[in-house]
Formats: structure tokens, C-alpha cells, sequence
């Protein structure tokens, strides 16, 4: 009440404060809770304000200028195998901390894949495998367990990466203003420690031209880009670092959970499709033991018809039956052991179905390499087809106690070790050696063999019983040299090493006609 005895009028609310909701016939403003996602961006925007370790910007600092002198200037080699492993240094030491075997497994899958640009030489191969591993690092920094965390780790490392500005730079401000005197030493020191390498460098290059090969370049023209790639390298740095100290809490979110359906509403599509593959699978059987066989004897049935075709097929129903499970794994009711127990025997039905759809692609694929050779994109799909046939078993796997926390990072860990398997296997040089050796039923495509990256050069050298494709192919090769440490890469090593032991042969020419 005021002095004058009429009623006190609200206080309004505070301009920066949530809008207040007013409660009917009261007029008494009550906060506004903040929903669910503001929460929790509210809690990750405001780690950026967390202490920066004196060794993290460091370390930020030494990576970047590493970076910027290691890539920029020279082919992908072991330059970028080298960053690609130094960028984990300052988030290593949070990882190992948590003392979690997922995480620490996830991070060693995601340094050996960017590792492979120092082994292989082929693009389309080096960019899947840093692709994965880049998906695999955000996934392992931010320990993500769920699907919906894993699916969208892009996203967690842009929001990643905006957080980590403010940090970096609140941890220099707060260096240079109370350690301002360490500082100096460090730059002292640093700048002393340049200057002798330099010195020192210069002159055992001079002295020994093998040494001077091994040492980077200086080059003012490249200066500019290696300030922009060291900078964007300590980028990196500051952003796995931050993100390991303070993952974000979506990293652990789960779908909601949905009321289960009626057994019969849930059980009908489950087990109509059940029949429809084994039935298939069953159909099958003849194509799997007959083979080539099957393949001639049906009528009207061509190579491409039985496998090209076929294959895309089941590689797209394989794909979608793991979108069905997944679907019907969280609408299934499992209310009662008899209701857990068909839901379980309806759902690895179709698994174990689906693996036998799986052979039967695998069956066609090998089929129709027999009779028309390996291609680049061949190899892809049936890596691809192998990787979702481990994840379904993964999936029998987690059906069998119904727990399937673990699946999501297990789904992708087995993507990563399907990339460094076709990494392994050397799908280029593994062209090369069947399509020169198997009896094909159409001739030797020589144009696209001799389009092969550099690891296929000591597959071209192995050739037999064909002088005149080997030394064309050999001619064809072009492999450029190391420029130094940074763009060494031990396929185009032995490729140089195969060519520079074989004579030139200007007359040496391949076309398709072979």
C-alpha cells in the first residue's frame, strides 16, 4: 500500500529479463522458465568463459606454425599426417581423463585415418578416409553416445569452433596482462630457439643436399597462405581442446521416448516384411550356388541385367531395412517377456535376413567383376556393402539383452575400420592386378588403368606376360617428388624408386582395344 492508501502498482519487470508471463485475473508477472534448448545453449556458450591453461595456447600456437609450414607448399604427405595427430595434443590430456576406452578408441580411429594420406596417393581414397576421420574426431571429443549426437557432430563442431574464439582470446588478454613478464620470456625464447634452427638449418642444408631436401622451404610467395592455414590449424587446436574440456550436454541427449505400439498394430509390418525377405533370400539360394551358371542358362539374363542393376537394388532395400529397424526398435512394446521376446525374434528375423540379402548383392558383385574387372567405384560399394552388413550384426548383437546405448558409436566405428580397410587393401593397385590377370569377358579398359594414381605403379611393374601394357603403363605414369618432409608419401616413394629404375619408352602408347 503507498501513503495514500491506494494499492502499490507492480514493480515491472528488469528490461534484461525474460519476458514475464502474467497469470489470468491477477495481474502478478511470473518469469518465464527458459525451455529445454535455450538451457542447454545457455550452459555451452557460457564454457567459453573457462580458464585457458597456460600449455593450451602454447600448444595452439606451436601446431599452427607447424601447420602453415608443413601443408602449405607441398603435396598431402606425412606433413599432414603430422598435423593431423600434433592438433590432438592439447584436448589428449582431458580425453585421457575421462577414462573412456569408446572415446580414446574413437580418437586412435580418427589419427590413423588421417594418417592414411601419408600411405596412399589416390584422392577419392585419401578424401574418404579424412571425411570419416573428421567425423569420428568431433565424435570422440564430444564423447557422443547418442544417435542424434553422433548424426549431427558437423554441427557441434561449427557451434565448437564459435565458442572456442572468445575463449583463445580471453585466455591472451588475461597472459598478457598478469604474466605479462613471462610473456616476454617465452617470446624471447621461442625467438632465440627460431633463430638457431635457422642458422644451424641453413648450413647443413648447405653442407648436405640430401639434408637440404628434408628441410621446408621458405618461400615469401607462400607466406601469406601459411599465416592463413597455421592460423587455421590453431583454430583447430583451441576448438578439439575446448570442446574435450567442456563438451557440450546434447552430446548425452536421447530421442524421447514414445509410447510402444499395439502388438498387433507393431507385429503385422514387421513380420510381412520378415516374409518378404526370407523369401527372397530363399529365391536366392539357386543364384548363390549356381553362379556363372544361373547367370547363362536363364533366359534373357545378361551380366549387367543379374548384377549391376541387382546390386543397386539391394544395397538401397539393405539401407532402408536399417531405417525399419531402427523405427521399429523404439515402437516396439516391451511391456511384458512375451512381449520383449517376439519383439526380439521379429526384429533379428529381419536381420538375419537381411545379411543373407546381403550376399546375395555381394554374390552379384563379385559375378559381375569376374566378367567385366574392378572399377574404383566397385570397390567402394562393396566396402560400403560389407560395413552395413557388421553393422546389422551389431545390431543382433544389442537385440539379444535390448540395450543398444553402445550401437551408435559402434556404427560408426565400424565405418572408420571399413575406410582403413579400403585404404589397406589398395584398391588401385588391387585394379591393376585383377584386371590384368582375370579372364574377362570384354576387353581390357588400358585408359582407365593408366589413370590410377601413383599407387598403382608397382602393380604396373609386377604385370606379366603382357611387355607391351606394363612398359605403356609405365610410360603413362607421372609421379611428382617430394618437395620435402611435409609432402613425402610413401606410395609415390616406391612409385618414383619403380620409375626410376625403368627405361623411359617414348613409343610406348595404351588404349582400350587391348
Amino acid at each position: 500500500m503507498s501513503d495514500t492508501g491506494a494499492p502499490t502498482p507492480p514493480t515491472p519487470p528488469a528490461l534484461h529479463g525474460p519476458p514475464p508471463t502474467w497469470v489470468a485475473g491477477r495481474g502478478v508477472p511470473v518469469p518465464r522458465e527458459a525451455g529445454r534448448l535455450a538451457r542447454v545453449l545457455t550452459a555451452f556458450w557460457a564454457e567459453r568463459r573457462r580458464p585457458v591453461p597456460v600449455s593450451t595456447l602454447v600448444l595452439c600456437g606451436v601446431v599452427g606454425v607447424l601447420g602453415g609450414v608443413l601443408l602449405v607448399g607441398h603435396q598431402p604427405g606425412l606433413g599432414a599426417a603430422l598435423i593431423g595427430l600434433l592438433v590432438w595434443a592439447a584436448a589428449a590430456p582431458a580425453l585421457i581423463r575421462r577414462r573412456d576406452v569408446n572415446d580414446l578408441i574413437t580418437a586412435a580411429l580418427s589419427i590413423t585415418l588421417f594418417a592414411v594420406v601419408a600411405l596412399r596417393d589416390a584422392g577419392w581414397v585419401v578424401v574418404l578416409c579424412a571425411l570419416v576421420a573428421a567425423w569420428t574426431g568431433v565424435v570422440a571429443v564430444t564423447s557422443a553416445r547418442s544417435a542424434p549426437a553422433a548424426v549431427l557432430a558437423p554441427l557441434t563442431w561449427a557451434a565448437g569452433n564459435v565458442r572456442a574464439m572468445p575463449w583463445v582470446a580471453k585466455g591472451i588478454e588475461t597472459l598478457a596482462g598478469s604474466r605479462r613478464g613471462q610473456l616476454l620470456v617465452a617470446l624471447r625464447s621461442v625467438g632465440i630457439t627460431v633463430g638457431l634452427l635457422v642458422v644451424f638449418g641453413l648450413l647443413f642444408a648447405s653442407a648436405d643436399r640430401i639434408f637440404a631436401r628434408m628441410m621446408p622451404r621458405v618461400d615469401a610467395e607462400l607466406l601469406p597462405g601459411q599465416v592463413v592455414v597455421g592460423v587455421l590449424v590453431a583454430v583447430v587446436v583451441a576448438t578439439l581442446a575446448h570442446l574435450a574440456l567442456a563438451p557440450p550436454s546434447w552430446s548425452d541427449a536421447r530421442l524421447a521416448p514414445r509410447p510402444p505400439a499395439k502388438r498387433g498394430e507393431w507385429l503385422l509390418p514387421v513380420l510381412a516384411l520378415d516374409a518378404l525377405v526370407l523369401l527372397f533370400v530363399t529365391v536366392q539360394v539357386g543364384a548363390l550356388l549356381g553362379g556363372h551358371r544361373h547367370v547363362l542358362e536363364t533366359e534373357g539374363l545378361t551380366y549387367a541385367e543379374y548384377a549391376r542393376e541387382g546390386f543397386a537394388q539391394l544395397v538401397a532395400v539393405t539401407a532402408l531395412t536399417l531405417v525399419v529397424v531402427a523405427v521399429a526398435a523404439r515402437r516396439a512394446p516391451r511391456e511384458t517377456p512375451r512381449d520383449r521376446l517376439v519383439s526380439r525374434l521379429a526384429l533379428g528375423a529381419l536381420c538375419v535376413g537381411t545379411l543373407g540379402v546381403v550376399a546375395s548383392a555381394l554374390r552379384r558383385m563379385d559375378l559381375y567383376v569376374d566378367a567385366f574387372g574392378l572399377t574404383r567405384l566397385r570397390v567402394f560399394v562393396t566396402v560400403t556393402e560389407i560395413a552395413l552388413a557388421a553393422v546389422f550384426v551389431l545390431l543382433l548383437v544389442a537385440g539379444i539383452r535390448w540395450r543398444g546405448g553402445w550401437l551408435p558409436r559402434a556404427a560408426l566405428q565400424v565405418v572408420a575400420v571399413a575406410m582403413l580397410g579400403l585404404a589397406l587393401i589398395n584398391p588401385d593397385a588391387q585394379i591393376v592386378r585383377h584386371n590384368t590377370t582375370a579372364d574377362l569377358v570384354t576387353t581390357l579398359d588400358a585408359d582407365y588403368l593408366a589413370g590410377l594414381s601413383a599407387d598403382a605403379v608397382p602393380a604396373y611393374d609386377a604385370i606379366e606376360g603382357d611387355p607391351a601394357l606394363r612398359r605403356c603403363l609405365l610410360a603413362s605414369a607421372s609421379v611428382a617428388p617430394a618437395t620435402g618432409i611435409g609432402g613425402w608419401n610413401l606410395s609415390r616413394e616406391r612409385a618414383t624408386q619403380v620409375l626410376a629404375t625403368e627405361q623411359p619408352d617414348t613409343d610406348a602408347w595404351c588404349n582400350s582395344d587391348r
